[in-house]
């Protein structure tokens, strides 16, 4: 799988792809069509999006399958009643249902983690998807909590990935 993977920075062109990315990935866990709903904006990567931060697509075959984002917060930011606080944040990460389980998530992790070494970075900050915290935590991130969703009465893992804490590294 890695020798016929590349790893590249998004073209702003391709927000409308990596959209359809975020809905197909979020889908995979059978969510109900109102949470879509409510995620509309959330999952919706824009042209600007992609120019402001740190976009990343994995393609097999030339075809787009996975990507990751990296945004740093400048300041603390309200979201869903609470505190999200300044400094990097690993805003998305999904992978084609396709896909799932045969690798490319951890490829895009180590990637990000390359990309954290190359910045100096010395923690990533994470709100995950419940049915993925085993795989954050398989990477090397610390769950410190769960934040309010923006889902009513749900809630998300707060996590921290730290790269100097990694044993993987």
């Amino acid at each position: 799988m890695e020798s016929s993977v590349v790893i590249r920075r998004a073209n702003p062109a391709e927000h409308e792809l990596l959209t359809i990315i975020s809905f197909r990935s979020k889908s995979y866990w059978s969510y109900p069509d109102n949470y879509f709903q409510v995620w509309q904006k959330e999952l919706t990567i824009t042209a600007d999006y992609i120019e402001q931060n740190e976009v990343f697509v994995c393609e097999m075959k030339q075809t787009a399958i996975a990507y990751y984002s990296l945004v740093q917060l400048a300041q603390d930011l309200l979201y869903s009643g609470a505190r999200l606080e300044a400094g990097l944040w690993l805003d998305h990460m999904f992978v084609l249902p396709e896909f799932i389980g045969q690798g490319v998530g951890r490829l895009l992790f180590r990637h990000c983690k390359n990309r954290l070494s190359e910045r100096g970075v010395i923690s990533l900050n994470i709100l995950a998807d419940p049915n993925a915290l085993g795989f954050y935590q398989k990477m090397g991130c610390e769950k410190h909590g769960l934040f309010p969703s923006s889902i009513p009465g749900r809630t998300t893992p707060r996590l921290t990935y730290r790269p100097s804490c990694d044993s993987h590294y």
